[in-house]
């Protein structure tokens, strides 16, 4: 195999990743499929953290919009990602890997608490860190997490998984002439409010000058594709 790119990453999962067709919560199988390509590069030697959502669950914005507390949806929110790392971690150390979930919300009985110098020494130590319960203050998106995560690890990339091949104009989805960029700068996608990640993500981003690849997950392989430096997907960069 080619040398990877990076020896940190940092992969921002969505919720509705692991839920597959069936519309919520886990599909095993999904799982079981995830894990594998991340299992993959990790056999490379790339040090990986995870960043998962709860989606599948629950949304806290959504969740607020019929009528929750924010504060309140926003915690139930960060108990879903939980779920969601205890699922993928299950699934990661079936085939091998080395796992520790880390939450921002202490619940020590099943996950340990997020401290930054222990999160480091268990990358090094080649686990796979997966990071739940978002930044563990409501109003703050996985995205967010993500963001702040990956800089207090000091990764050097983060890989944004997503269901559509990169950044387009528009949704490619409900537009299907929409054009995709190879890469594309932060203010870019601040000025033109592209669905990307939300604004204080890559506000976060930008001002650290940290680049981030957004890619299809659906498509087997492409985690290992852009691990190893291959075009695939988007860059947002300086």
């Amino acid at each position: 195999m080619s040398e990877p790119a990076y020896r940190r990453i940092l992969l921002k999962l969505s919720g509705e990743a692991l839920m597959g067709g069936q519309g919520f919560g886990v599909d095993p199988a999904v799982a079981n499929r995830l894990a594998q390509e991340i299992h993959e590069v990790h056999e490379l030697g790339v040090e990986v953290a995870i960043v998962i959502g709860g989606g599948n669950f629950i949304r806290g914005v959504a969740a607020s919009a019929h009528g929750i507390e924010r504060v309140v949806a926003d915690h139930m929110g960060m108990l879903a990602t939980v779920i969601n790392a205890l699922a993928l971690q299950d699934a990661l150390e079936k085939l091998g890997s080395q796992t520790r979930v880390v939450t921002a919300v202490e619940m020590r009985e099943i996950a340990e608490p997020f401290i930054r110098r222990r999160v480091v020494r268990h990358l090094e130590k080649g686990r796979v860190v997966v990071l739940a319960g978002g930044t563990g203050s409501p109003f703050f998106s996985t995205d967010t997490a993500a963001a702040l995560r990956a800089m207090e690890i000091k990764a050097e990339v983060i890989l944004k998984a997503t269901k559509v091949d990169g950044v387009y104009d528009a949704d490619p989805i409900k537009v299907p002439g929409a054009k995709m960029y190879d890469q594309i700068t932060y203010l870019d996608v601040l000025s033109r409010g592209l669905a990307v990640m939300d604004t204080t993500a890559i506000s976060m981003c930008m001002d650290n000058r940290l680049p981030i690849v957004v890619f299809n997950l659906n498509v087997p392989g492409n985690l290992l594709r852009v691990v190893k430096g291959e075009k695939v997907g988007s860059l947002v960069a300086p």
